[in-house]
């Protein structure tokens, strides 16, 4: 499958889990090799209960002779990743995403499947992962450069960066076990980020810090891409994805459901009905939302090519379109929408005013209004939109279906938009592009 210029090659990996089986953490390596050496009958009916899979029909996961208390993580997930690619990994809750770090990092084995990684590896999957909670943070610093196989003079060399840059510096010779999650999660990015790994792999933790913080892991994930480094990004976030990684894998299920550009594979994803759907339709006339005089029969979300697409770039316009159907000739009537960001503000709302039919009466028939967006108005992030349609003279409400559709801005840094030259994160419920000017004074 791989061609040999690639950083992590994933073939065929299967993961299944016996359910009720926990294998019980040591406190410490210590500890751990003296339960190894006084107990080796426990330790292999433990490996066998955990890892031991015979009664497991790999080729086929669905068949119904499979041990009832597996649990399949991961089913044939098979990608590879080229050397200096960044990588963004999507997928609801359960999906596999977690898991399949866990594998590449080694934190578990793959129950089938061959992972093959080229280059040296630092991840943050978890708060204060890799770290010793008995050692203090500056230990902790170079303990994992040790175990990156860095030599003590290359973590000198990066040692005030990290402590910078994780914001700890008074509490960098006390005991890691007495740091907050918050701590140990700005520590934790700083040393993977920051110790030249050439391969990062980073999960949903980043939500544990505050948004402060989440702007500069993004900013420094940013810069280790372009570097030239490799990246494999799991988050929820979609302006986060379309903003770092270039090619997106989604997990469905424990299986790679897509995998490809950024913006397409999203904006499928958004539409599959996993993520928002930018369309939605109603092709029978008696489930079609409606009263006396009109009836709903579809909302779409439109790219500036008239594509349907629940992915906008900032730059672009948007198009919203609504079909419907007048049942009475001799009424008024008004389509509009009402566009509400992630915290449910309405941010602003739509009404009908084409001047062709401003004031005048519209016979029976089907119809299409269509709406336009202008670029560089909406903000960064994900919005719902609400359609509906009124009589006038007399107002009679005839629909209104909220969130029926949803589309996702994303502003690239490369793009001409209001952020300029500005990579962190601007806020806002708008983002209009506004003229500046500069003059030197003296």
């Amino acid at each position: 499958m791989s061609n040999g210029n690639f950083a992590i090659s994933v073939e065929d990996i299967y993961k299944v889990f016996r359910l009720g089986v926990k294998d019980e953490d040591a406190d410490s390596l210590i500890q751990s090799m003296i339960k190894g050496i006084r107990n080796p009958l426990d330790n292999y009916k433990k490996y066998k209960s955990l890892y031991d899979f015979d009664d497991v029909d790999f080729d086929n996961p669905d068949n119904p002779n499979n041990a009832d208390d597996v649990l399949w993580a991961l089913k044939g997930v098979s990608f590879d990743v080229k050397q200096g690619e960044v990588v963004g990994i999507i997928g609801r809750n359960g999906a596999g995403k977690s898991t399949l770090l866990k594998t590449l990092t080694r934190i578990t084995p793959p129950s089938r499947g061959q992972i093959k990684i080229q280059g040296r590896v630092s991840s943050l999957l978890e708060v204060g992962t890799g770290f010793h909670p008995e050692l203090t943070g500056r230990e902790n610093i170079y303990l994992n450069g040790t175990i990156l196989g860095m030599r003590k003079r290359e973590v000198d060399r990066k040692f005030d960066e990290i402590v910078e840059f994780s914001g700890v510096e008074r509490f960098l010779d006390t005991p890691v076990k007495r740091y907050s999650s918050g701590m140990r999660v700005r520590l934790a990015f700083a040393v993977a980020a920051h110790l030249e790994p050439e391969i990062l792999i980073i999960d949903e933790v980043l939500a544990v810090g505050d948004a402060s913080f989440q702007k500069k892991c993004l900013n420094k994930m940013e810069h280790v891409g372009k570097e030239g480094r490799t990246v494999l990004f799991v988050s929820h976030s979609m302006p986060a994805i379309t903003r770092l990684c270039p090619r997106v894998v989604v997990l469905d299920q424990g299986k790679v459901l897509a995998d490809g550009d950024a913006q397409t594979v999203v904006a499928s994803y958004l539409h599959s009905g996993l993520g928002s759907s930018a369309i939605r339709e109603w092709t029978d006339t008696k489930t079609q939302p409606g009263g006396e005089f009109g009836r709903l029969r579809s909302v779409r979300v439109l790219n500036d090519q008239g594509d349907v697409s629940g992915v906008a770039n900032i730059s672009k316009p948007i198009t919203l379109e609504v079909q419907y159907t007048i049942l009475q000739s001799s009424m008024m009537v008004m389509p509009h929408f009402h566009i509400f960001n992630e915290e449910g503000i309405n941010v602003f709302s739509a009404y009908e005013n084409d001047s062709k039919w401003r004031g005048k009466d519209r016979p029976a028939g089907d119809y299409k209004s269509q709406v336009t967006i202008p670029a560089n108005l909406m903000s960064e992030g994900m919005f719902y939109v609400g359609a509906g349609m009124v009589t006038l003279d007399p107002i009679i409400p005839q629909y209104y279906e909220g969130e029926v559709v949803a589309f996702q801005v994303i502003d690239k840094f490369s793009d001409q938009s209001a952020r300029g030259d500005w990579v962190g994160n601007m806020g806002g419920a708008v983002r209009p592009r506004l003229d500046w000017n500069i003059e030197v004074m003296r």
